[in-house]
């Protein structure tokens, strides 16, 4: 009787253990006690998600809402890139950006000019010309008081391989517009440029109109050289906007001043689409793809 008893008294304390532990890991398993901490640096005035969320949540005088998290639009800081200002690898690949090589450029041009005295000077601009099959050019020109020169200058040899000399009393229309192209034709530009006009269309010849090397075709057309954002200089002399200006004022001023037979009545500057009549432009794709008519770094060819 008594071994009975020992063993029921055990067995009632084994189950008092086993409430005890129960009620403990119950207390563990609901966390009570533990609170949320927010991470804040020194300084930090701002409220945390956490500490936001827990504000209205706990608010007892405010109607029960669904919580939201609020989120502070995030502040970056934006940075144009690439920079039009700052591009030194697609810059170093154009002589004409290397030191002192637009600058002797000019000073050979100014000793061309000065076998030719009476002349005064008005700028010098680096534009690139369209011919009438499409092929881009590097061309510097350079407008005097009687004269506008269109220079092809070799970069690479810092020489001056061809000049052509038109006189201003005999330019009689400019025409500035967006490039346009027959409705046929496979090779188009987009962009808009300026034409200028010193002969005659009508007495161009079928000949020199449908030979790429001609250079007697009556006008010349020109767009804004893809190295004017380089720096602030080229900016200067490689805008459409700078150039046209000025040009004008020169044609304007020769034509009042011409007594000449090339005598022209007056000068016509009209907006319209500029054609460059061209269709299959096999040459032109090639050649304006690869930069040809740019004094350009080719890179090294080995065998």
């Amino acid at each position: 009787m008594l071994a009975i008893l020992q063993t029921s008294k055990q067995h009632r304390q084994l189950n008092i253990q086993e409430g005890e532990q129960a009620e403990k890991m119950s207390k563990i398993g609901s966390f009570e006690g533990f609170q949320p901490v927010s991470l804040k640096q020194e300084g930090d005035d701002q409220p945390s998600e956490t500490d936001q969320l827990s504000t209205e949540e706990g608010d007892p005088g405010k109607d029960p809402e669904p919580s939201r998290i609020s989120r502070q639009p995030s502040v970056t800081e934006s940075t144009l890139y690439p920079n039009p200002y700052h591009q030194p690898y697609v810059s170093r690949k154009y002589f004409v950006t290397r030191p002192g090589a637009i600058e002797t450029a000019m000073e050979d041009l100014k000793g061309h000019m000065a076998k030719t005295p009476g002349e005064t000077i008005q700028g010098f601009w680096l534009l690139t010309e369209i011919d009438h099959w499409n092929n881009e050019k590097e061309r510097i020109l350079l407008v005097t008081d009687k004269t506008l020169l269109i220079c092809k200058y070799d970069f690479i040899m810092l020489s001056c391989v061809q000049l052509q000399r038109i006189p201003l009393s005999a330019v009689y229309r400019i025409c500035l517009g967006k490039f346009v192209f027959p409705g046929m034709s496979l090779d188009k530009r987009q962009g808009e440029g300026l034409r200028i006009y010193w002969g005659s269309l009508e007495q161009q010849s079928l000949l020199s109109r449908w030979n790429p090397w001609s250079t007697e075709v009556p006008y010349a057309t020109f767009t804004e050289h893809p190295m004017k954002y380089t720096s602030e200089k080229f900016l200067e002399i490689c805008k459409l906007s700078g150039f046209t200006p000025k040009l004008v004022a020169a044609i304007q001023n020769a034509h009042k001043n011409s007594t000449g037979s090339g005598r022209r009545k007056g000068l016509m500057v009209l907006t319209e689409p500029i054609l460059i009549e061209t269709y299959m432009g096999l040459m032109s794709f090639i050649g304006n793809r690869n930069k040809l008519g740019y004094s350009l770094a080719r890179g090294s060819i080995g065998f």
